[in-house]
């Protein structure tokens, strides 16, 4: 499993292949790019709706702030933040909700669907918001895709106001016992289920081959601890398929 790098270096995953910072930060925006106009349908199918139960947990999981900030980070078209606008609903509790996602195909379509929350095209490693101005970051099955982590991290860990939370929702590593299966269903399933419904074998065979690069639930957790988060844990759900990160800045 590859460990996380100096922000100095020029090798970086992109799938299975090692590309520049650069490089990779342009094939994953090309990746989304390609993708937006069935990336809510492919998500219902790849995971077979379990994606939808997994963000349930992983907003009912974040506190309630009156009048609170709440920013998710590579948010696409929005469904995190609005799990998070109808939850806070449900309280009576306003709140201001922030979408960031570095892809504008993504955003304008989330705009349309969402145009009640506050939108943000933007890098995860460098986000235009004052430092200790966010109650809850939120990041689901975005961070693999960031080019500099631990950068990100550093920006998380910078925006959030004293007390604040950090989550990620991230896949991860599954059980021994379901391994074999696993791997069938990421590197032949799904990459034909992008053939035959996106029209694009090669984003969705990306995909899967970014779970398989990403950090181990272990090596994440180490280094949301390095950047200062505190009280950092994580839970996994579906036999580890995913794992929820906490961590808070104090």
């Amino acid at each position: 499993m590859p460990k996380e790098k100096k922000f100095s270096t020029k090798d970086f995953d992109f799938g299975f292949e090692r590309v520049s910072a650069q490089e990779k930060t342009g094939k994953v925006t090309d990746v989304f790019e390609r993708v937006a106009s069935h990336y809510d349908m492919m998500n219902d199918l790849m995971s077979l709706g379990l994606h939808r139960l997994w963000k349930r947990k992983f907003v009912e999981s974040l506190p309630i702030h009156h009048n609170g900030v709440y920013l998710d980070v590579a948010g696409g078209t929005g469904d995190i933040a609005q799990a998070i606008f109808t939850r806070l609903n449900r309280f009576k509790c306003p709140a201001q909700i922030i979408v960031s996602d570095i892809n504008p195909a993504m955003i304008e379509k989330g705009k349309m669907r969402h145009p009640h929350l506050s939108w943000l095209c933007s890098n995860a490693e460098d986000l235009p918001l004052d430092g200790n101005s966010v109650d809850v970051y939120t990041i689901a099955f975005g961070l693999r895709n960031v080019t500099y982590r631990e950068k990100a991290l550093q920006e998380a860990y910078r925006l959030l106001k004293p007390g604040g939370k950090f989550s990620c929702l991230e896949f991860s590593q599954v059980n021994s016992s379901l391994e074999k299966l696993y791997d069938f269903y990421a590197f032949h399933i799904i990459p034909k289920m992008g053939e035959w419904v996106a029209h694009d074998r090669e984003a969705y065979q990306y995909l899967s081959e970014s779970i398989r690069t990403f950090l181990t639930k272990k090596e994440l957790l180490v280094l949301m601890k390095k950047v200062g988060f505190e009280k950092a844990s994580y839970e996994t759900y579906t036999g580890g398929i995913v794992a929820l990160h906490h961590g808070y800045k104090l």
